[in-house]
């Protein structure tokens, strides 16, 4: 007898233990509404709101729309103040296209340079008046990477001097760490004591991106949030300038140095080691900018989760909802940017997530639904809230970022930039798969997206995170979905003709939906937080600790 009750008291123990730890909250069935998807996105893209450009009162009428929608739901606010909104203050930095100047000096004399035949350079965003005189030393690509046992600055000293760096990083690493480790280069030099860095245009880069193009965005003010301090983000002290040199004026620069300027580029189109070296030359910069202050908001709201220890820890959907405003082509009839894939598209399919997860009943994790602001000047909203969050970052498990999902064609798989990296991958690949839909591989790896959304300033916080798209196949017979995805790329982004005049799926749109959804149940609903891989180069980088 006593075996037996001993038998069956384990047995209740096993049972009670196993109900807790795949406990899961009850959800009502809550339908996918294609209506509501087409209502949001026929507002957010229409004229009304002059394409939405960040500190436009077009943007601030979507930020208020999306505001009374999360109010509507019975969403928490988790802005500022309690409110739904976290204003977030920029710098407009323009460059006074008659101040730059330049001036090599070497031994043989001074070459002044042309502006902008000669080079280009930006605004300050510090100081309204810049100049510097210092030395120049060539440091190669200008990165220092441990993990790829690469360092261009070793042997060289650098120190109260203006680094000169070619364009790029070595061609054998992968897409997405080299393309991080390129963004980090004004870090290394500043590092390393620094006061300048000018980088190079090379004849490879003439292949890919003519230095004429980069003429057309001469005009173009630059962006930064100011801290608390009044200081933009992102800058570094010890920095003062910058420029961008064309190949003839590089040559000059080049002229008295110990390897030629013709060996460097030869080494650099080959993919071979480039060396760093002084380049008995100084440089001589100076400009004038304006700077403006604009205000825009981030939109946040919460979904309280249920469970007592989980309920402290967020799933985090993101996205955009700023365009790029009006295009600057004036012979054109219509100069509005809607938008309307980029990225109302995504806003709106965020906003029925939260409202189906809201009415299906709450899950044992919160989700935390952050639409951000300056993703089209340089992911400056999300960048903010990483650097200023309203709930603890370390918080945050996890970040789906929706961006521009082309919603053209009946796709028949998905892309999560960003699933090789951490757990996040099964998970989406799971919810998915009761859709039907499959998880493809990264099919574009040289562009290297993973680092070019919102996601990325979480990453850079340890969270890890996924930038979900549509695929590239589609369930229709004889439509090639990457064909209808590289059209749209090609002739509608940034253009007035990403427009509701689009063919778009609607059918597509509740299907995204569905599988955000689907992916955020999983996250939520799980025992355990997502985790990095251990092969992960940003995990390994960025990986939160003290959890």
């Amino acid at each position: 007898m006593k075996t037996i009750i001993s038998s069956v008291g384990l047995m209740l123990v096993l049972a009670v233990t196993t109900a807790c730890s795949e406990k899961k909250t009850e959800q009502t069935n809550v339908e996918v509404e294609k209506s509501r998807i087409q209502a949001h996105l026929e507002f957010l893209a229409d004229d009304l709101l002059e394409g939405r450009d960040t500190g436009s009162k077009g943007y601030d009428r979507a930020a208020l729309y999306v505001a009374t929608e999360f109010k509507k739901m019975g969403l928490q606010p988790a802005g500022i103040d309690g409110s739904y909104m976290q204003p977030v203050t920029f710098r407009k930095g323009y460059l006074n296209q008659q101040s730059p100047k330049a001036t090599i000096k070497t031994a043989d004399g001074e070459v002044e340079l042309k502006f902008p035949q000669d080079y280009i350079m930006g605004p300050n965003m510090s100081a309204t008046e810049s100049a510097l005189e210092a030395e120049a030393v060539f440091v190669g690509y200008g990165i220092v990477a441990e993990d790829f046992d690469y360092n261009d600055y070793e042997g060289l000293d650098v120190e109260g001097k203006i680094v000169v760096t070619l364009r790029g990083r070595p061609a054998e690493w992968p897409s997405e760490e080299g393309a991080h480790l390129n963004r980090e280069k004004t870090r290394f030099a500043a590092e390393r004591g620094a006061v300048g860095v000018v980088s190079l245009h090379s004849p490879k880069r003439e292949k890919v991106r003519p230095y004429t193009s980069s003429l057309n965005y001469l005009r173009a003010p630059s962006m930064r949030w100011i801290d608390e301090n009044g200081n933009p983000f992102g800058g570094y002290e010890n920095i003062k300038m910058g420029a961008y040199l064309n190949i003839g004026a590089a040559e000059k620069l080049f002229a008295n140095a110990e390897t030629s300027l013709e060996d460097v580029f030869a080494a650099d189109n080959d993919d071979k080691p480039v060396k760093g070296f002084p380049l008995n030359a100084s440089l001589s910069l100076a400009s004038k900018a304006k700077h403006e202050e604009v205000s825009s908001p981030n939109i946040v709201a919460i979904l309280p989760g249920t469970d007592p220890k989980l309920k402290d820890e967020y799933v985090v959907f993101t996205a955009h909802l700023d365009h790029v405003g009006f295009t600057q082509d004036v012979s054109k009839e219509d100069r509005i940017n809607n938008g309307a894939m980029d990225n109302a598209s995504g806003v709106s399919i965020l906003l029925e997530t939260a409202r189906v997860l809201k009415e299906s009943g709450s899950l044992r994790r919160s989700v935390l639904f952050t639409v951000v602001t300056g993703e089209e000047k340089g992911l400056l909203g999300s960048s903010y809230y990483a650097n200023n969050p309203t709930v603890p970052i370390n918080d945050m498990v996890a970040n789906i970022n929706l961006d521009m999902p082309v919603l053209l064609y009946d796709f028949a798989d998905i892309i999560a930039f960003g699933a090789n990296h951490s757990s996040m991958g099964p998970s989406v690949e799971k919810a998915a798969a009761k859709f039907d839909i499959a998880l493809s591989p990264d099919p574009m790896p040289e562009q290297a997206i993973f680092t070019r959304s919102d996601h990325y300033n979480f990453v850079k916080q340890g969270v890890p995170s996924v930038f979900l798209m549509t695929g590239f196949t589609s369930k229709t017979e004889g439509e090639d979905g990457g064909k209808v995805w590289g059209d749209f790329f090609a002739n509608h982004y940034h253009q007035p003709s990403d427009s509701l005049d689009l063919p778009i799926n609607y059918n597509s749109a509740k299907l995204f939906t569905e599988i955000n959804i689907g992916i955020a149940r999983e996250v939520a609903e799980a025992d355990q937080r997502p985790t990095w891989n251990d092969d992960s180069f940003f995990g390994k980088t960025y990986g939160q600790k003290d959890k």
